[in-house]
């Protein structure tokens, strides 16, 4: 018999049967839709990510925290003295050790402190923004450091500011983007921090000038620039809070390879004892692409879950097909057939439903990918909008062909085994 036979007598069988052939293809369906779904959004949510990690990190810097992490070093200078994660110190970084910092290597330029505290701001009408980041920085440094993003829309970002300017982010200016704005350029604000180091605590403010607003950037990182702060002048930082302690410390260097990022963060981290933690931009991806890796498997494998119940309603339906069959298949042997060419169309029957159930699955998979994605672009159960574009690749659509079609064979194969095992005179026989 031939292939194109084999193939034109199994489809025929499934027509035969459309109610019990669409359920069982139903499973295959929910299956591979639920791997694309879920491997789709969450590559695009791990480029999402690290697009906007990209444009908040700046790759010729380096960011110095307080404290050493339970997290090890790697190759290409990711972390020294640790990386993310738990504190084991609580060793103040002060703000002038970036004199200190400065003088420690000919590959850094410079450095610069910043220091961040939750506070509010109130505009002109009265209306307020409560937990908004205040940044304290050197506007010059800083905008020197992120110079793509620490970038005007509106007014004129000044160099040498005085106490009471100040720059704010896209987002705080224009909270939903859509025209209505919270303040602009040449408002005057009243910002607001809370002491809670005192008992009672104390709320402190005063009023600003805003000098300009920054252009929208869409990232966040480490120190670097974002749409929902509000920066001020390190002087007038250290005077609002009443710190000399930074947060973070940016280290600029004259080159973003490897080698200079690795060799100077092992420099620093040894100069402070271990007591700090030096990160990389690169090494921040590398995390991030670690962590969305072990996510995608961890969802893969639940989906894949659902396509082991449908590989077991496959069997079922073939093993009932077989018992209806079984006069059907003493016939063909009868007449000629061989044991093989049985094994033959049972499996192909196998193969065209994984085939049919894997196509519709990748199709409604990346319609649902697309519309989850439109739910959290538009603020979802989370209340903020974050924008998620599905990716699917090649691969993925592969592997979820192979997939669906690989479980229906393999849950066919004791079927189809038995099929071409019965013999034509008890086939015949059977009522």
């Amino acid at each position: 018999m031939r292939t194109s036979d084999v193939f034109s007598y199994s489809f025929s069988a499934i027509k035969l049967r459309k109610l019990r052939a669409a359920l069982t293809t139903l499973g295959v369906v929910i299956g591979i839709a639920a791997i694309v779904a879920l491997l789709s959004i969450t590559q695009g949510l791990q480029t999402t990510i690290t697009d906007q990690l990209e444009r908040g990190l700046s790759a010729d810097t380096l960011i110095v925290v307080p404290g050493s992490s339970a997290l090890g070093g790697g190759e290409g200078g990711g972390f020294a003295g640790g990386g993310f994660g738990g504190s084991s110190s609580n060793a103040p970084l002060h703000i002038n050790y970036t004199d200190e910092i400065n003088n420690l290597s000919p590959d850094i330029i410079t450095s610069f402190a910043v220091v961040q505290k939750a506070g509010y701001v109130q505009n002109g009408s009265g209306v307020i923004r409560i937990v908004t980041t205040i940044t304290g920085v050197n506007f010059s440094q800083y905008a020197n450091a992120y110079s793509t993003t620490f970038v005007a829309a509106t007014g004129s970002i000044p160099l040498n500011p005085s106490n009471d300017e100040i720059v704010v982010g896209a987002r705080l200016s224009d909270p939903r983007f859509n025209g209505t704005l919270f303040v602009r350029a040449n408002d005057e604000v009243n910002i607001t921090w809370t002491n809670n180091t005192v008992i009672p605590f104390v709320n402190k403010t005063y009023t600003a000038h805003v000098a300009a607003v920054l252009d929208r950037i869409g990232g966040f990182g480490i120190g670097g620039p974002s749409d929902t702060g509000i920066y001020v002048p390190l002087t007038r930082a250290e005077e609002f809070f009443g710190t000399d302690e930074a947060d973070v410390i940016i280290v600029k260097l004259r080159s973003s390879d490897a080698a200079t990022i690795n060799s100077t963060s092992i420099i620093i981290t040894d100069y402070f004892g271990d007591q700090v933690s030096v990160i990389s931009a690169t090494a921040v991806q590398s995390l991030l692409t670690t962590i969305f890796s072990t996510i995608s498997l961890f969802l893969g494998g639940i989906a894949a879950i659902s396509l082991l119940v449908a590989g077991i309603g496959i069997m079922n339906i073939m093993i009932v097909s077989l018992i209806e069959r079984t006069r059907e298949i003493g016939i063909l042997k009868a007449i000629g057939m061989k044991s093989r060419t049985v094994l033959y169309i049972f499996l192909t029957e196998s193969v065209i439903i994984g085939l049919i159930g894997a196509v519709i699955g990748i199709l409604s998979g990346w319609v649902l990918a697309n519309g989850v994605a439109l739910f959290l672009g538009r603020g979802g159960v989370i209340g903020s909008a974050l924008t998620i574009t599905p990716v699917l690749t090649v691969e993925v659509i592969l592997g979820a062909l192979g997939f669906g079609i690989g479980i229906s064979v393999i849950f066919a194969l004791y079927p189809a085994w038995r099929a071409s095992k019965l013999k034509p005179v008890e086939a015949l026989r059977y009522e």
